[in-house]
């Protein structure tokens, strides 16, 4: 069966990977020659359950329980197993607390365990939450990694000139360019920046906690770390605010001083699509289903939602894993 998927940011690319293995014949339209417009690109890339179950329903927790172990049967070696370190200020140990009962599967950590955990956070934090069960990738790696196993399996990607009518089925993973016209889609702001500095090294993502600015921070490769991200209520999507600039540059000093002396390599702003209940949607109509509305969680449930629309297209043919924690 001939299969046309348009849009090629997380949602796109793994629907392809599902159509791929079980035998369609997949063409991605993608007007973009690399990633750089793709909100996937701006990604933390946490496959973090458990403390997205903080602020988010249930069901992001069952769907995204297994995304590390779908993201290492798509791209071995890509998943990073070292789980989440999730820690506040003293004046702060309230959200801590708030953060510990909204959630499960995690461990309360003092300074000495923390100190062995992140030898760089050795005497900073009085205790935190450790999440040993959770994981990260990296979007810049993981994107086009998993696009030049597509090509070398088969899949066409094309930039235009496609005519729909010569494939009987139509996936539409375009994401926030549906706002406007999907009904109850709207958009969530995300701002994010690049620092590097080769003075701090962290082993995993790191949330610290704040009332007003919560932020995590994700180690990269080669002294960089992804400081994010703003989650502001509009389709506004022009560059990165001065007041979210300095929030997060602020939240990254307060979590080491080092920070302080760090590059400012880029910042980033991209709108993410969302329904009202911040959990994605697989619909039909006609020969064209669409996934839209993965919200903050693109990669922790893009490989389970991608499953969820390929059972539509080949029904006969199930996906059925076992979860590893509930």
């Amino acid at each position: 069966m001939r299969v046309l998927i348009k849009g090629a940011g997380v949602a796109g690319l793994t629907v392809a990977h599902e159509l791929s293995i079980r035998g369609a014949d997949v063409t991605v339209l993608d007007p973009c020659a690399n990633f750089d417009q793709a909100a996937s690109w701006l990604a933390g890339g946490m496959l973090a359950p458990w403390c997205e179950r903080e602020n988010a329903d249930e069901a992001v927790l069952k769907r995204g329980l297994d995304a590390a172990d779908r993201w290492g049967e798509i791209l071995p070696g890509e998943v990073v197993r070292n789980g989440t370190l999730v820690v506040a200020s003293t004046r702060d140990q309230n959200e801590l607390k708030r953060f510990a009962a909204r959630t499960t599967c995690y461990r309360w950590v003092d300074e000495n365990e923390i100190a062995v955990l992140e030898p760089a956070l050795a005497g900073r934090f009085r205790n935190g939450l450790f999440f040993a069960e959770e994981a990260h990738l990296d979007p810049r790696r993981v994107l086009p990694g998993l696009k030049a196993r597509l090509l070398a399996h088969g899949v066409a990607f094309v930039a235009a000139d496609v005519c729909e009518d010569d494939f009987p089925e139509i996936i539409d993973c375009t994401g926030a360019s549906r706002i406007g016209h999907t009904c109850d889609l709207r958009g969530v702001r995300g701002e994010m920046l690049y620092l590097h500095t080769e003075e701090i090294t962290l082993a995993r993502p790191i949330r610290l906690l704040h009332p007003r600015v919560p932020v995590y921070i994700v180690p990269r490769d080669n002294g960089l770390f992804m400081v994010g991200a703003t989650m502001i209520e509009t389709d506004f999507d022009g560059p990165i605010t001065a007041r979210s600039l300095m929030e997060l540059l602020n939240a990254a000093y307060a979590l080491h001083p080092a920070f302080a002396e760090a590059t400012l390599v880029e910042t980033g702003a991209g709108i993410r699509p969302a329904f009202p209940d911040n959990f994605p949607r697989v619909t039909r109509e006609g020969k064209t289903t669409s996934l839209n509305g993965l919200y903050r969680h693109g990669f922790l449930l893009a490989p389970a939602m991608a499953v969820d629309v390929v059972d539509l297209v080949f029904p006969e043919v199930s996906d059925q894993r076992s979860p590893r924690c509930a």
